[in-house]
């Protein structure tokens, strides 16, 4: 299968390309160049299938004309090593635990799946591959786990300065090996702005091969698929869920949108948005105008210019009625995510991120006239992350902190400096061996 632009479908590459470069040189994203569909033999069979099978037949349908099937399957296999639960947290009301793998957090499936995926497209390669990552959090931490060791790869991350918890800092910090942290003096979007100017500078390309782990790398973005099919599943035959996503760059939404394009059955999306609520305004009918990101206590979904916007106004050809007849948008504030928290744990002992918070919000906003709606609240990080907050709202030492956070506590952050500055982070590039 070949991969276009979303700038311009005449734009045509094959998947080992869409994948190591990342982006189109016209700073489109990659999509498929034509959507796929399951057959009806496999929806005769998937709520009987493992969550490995699910995902090596969703990988197959975008994949699977370009990697052959036994490494596709060991890809898949070795990248869902971890569940991901569906709690029925009150009546109709579930929560989707995307948080058991190894960096506690959703991007830990479409990291593990890439990292996995370029290291076998590129295991005859001598030269050595940067991967380049902003993060407002949890990413970084993901890929970071997801390709420390992996040869002939290094990653380099940046992330804003001040703007990320201190567990997810040293997730990414601490490493070592082929990971380097840069501490970057400016916003996540600076962060994401700096990797698409390097993707896109011909000199840097023509002295290294750099590719991006953020989800604007459809490899990234396909395995988000994985879990909407998954947790579908897990309700009652004949119930269609409202998947409720807390909503940043926009790639986990878009990856539910491409799994109901290949035949799974949504009754409806909500984008739950904090305070940088771009998409909830832009569905309201106001103009798609990006605009500086403002700090909340749901940090990963502080972006004032989210890269996959492109991709949704793609899937739904730049119809807005259209894409307000499948996405509804909620803005939620600081105080009302802080105030789920606390009354979460108080009425139902189920302890909530700041993320899934505002994704429980934006679900009880949708009751509201939906009553009957089967809502799943995608949880894309434990709360442990985020004992700050979480000790503020619910009182210190409510939270229990897992092993795999605690052994964090006392190991040194290694992070170097960056100005948001294009021209020094090209310079700090062309440095690298």
């Amino acid at each position: 299968m070949h991969f276009v632009s979303t700038n311009d479908a005449a734009h045509r590459v094959p998947l080992k390309q869409a994948v190591l470069a990342s982006l189109p040189p016209d700073n489109g994203l990659y999509l498929p160049e034509r959507l796929p569909r399951l057959d009806a033999g496999f929806w005769d069979v998937w709520r009987d299938l493992s969550f490995q099978e699910i995902g090596y037949r969703v990988a197959q349908a975008f994949f699977g004309e370009d990697v052959p099937a036994d490494a596709l399957r060991a890809i898949v296999d070795d990248a869902l090593s971890f569940d991901a639960p569906l709690v029925e947290v009150a009546a109709q009301q579930y929560v989707l635990e995307l948080f058991h793998g190894p960096t506690l957090a959703f991007k830990d499936f479409g990291a593990r799946f890439m990292a996995r995926l370029m290291s076998w497209f590129t295991r005859d390669d001598e030269r050595m591959l940067t991967v380049l990552v902003a993060t407002s959090g949890d990413t970084g931490g993901a890929v970071a786990h997801a390709f420390h060791g992996v040869p002939a790869i290094r990653v380099v991350i940046l992330y804003p300065r001040g703007k990320v918890s201190g567990l997810q800092e040293k997730q990414l910090t601490t490493l070592g090996g082929n990971i380097t942290a840069l501490e970057v003096d400016g916003s996540f979007d600076d962060c994401q702005r700096l990797v698409k100017a390097a993707l896109l500078d011909p000199g840097l390309a023509a002295r290294m091969p750099l590719t991006s782990a953020n989800s604007i790398n459809i490899s990234r973005l396909v395995p988000q698929i994985f879990y909407y099919m998954h947790s579908a599943r897990l309700l009652p035959p004949g119930i269609a869920p409202v998947f409720v996503v807390p909503s940043g760059n926009l790639g986990n939404l878009t990856a539910g949108l491409l799994a109901e394009r290949l035949g799974l059955c949504v009754d409806h999306f909500v984008a739950a948005n904090n305070r940088n609520d771009l998409l909830t305004t832009y569905l309201a009918g106001q103009a798609y105008a990006p605009r500086p990101s403002q700090p909340t206590p749901s940090s990963a979904m502080d972006v004032g210019a989210p890269s996959n916007f492109a991709r949704l106004l793609a899937l739904f050809e730049n119809d807005r009625s259209a894409m307000c007849g499948r996405i509804s948008g909620y803005s939620v504030s600081d105080d009302d995510t802080l105030a789920a928290i606390a009354e979460v744990a108080a009425t139902h002992h189920y302890q909530l991120d700041p993320h899934a918070a505002v994704g429980w919000c934006a679900a009880r906003q949708w009751r509201q006239r939906h009553p009957q709606a089967a809502t799943i609240v995608l949880a894309t990080a434990h709360p442990a992350k985020f004992p700050e907050t979480l000790d503020r709202v619910l009182g210190p030492g409510q939270v229990a902190i897992p092993e795999r956070l605690a052994c964090l506590a006392d190991k040194i952050k290694c992070a170097i400096p960056m100005a948001a500055d294009t021209a020094a982070f090209f310079a700090w590039l062309r440095l690298l061996p």
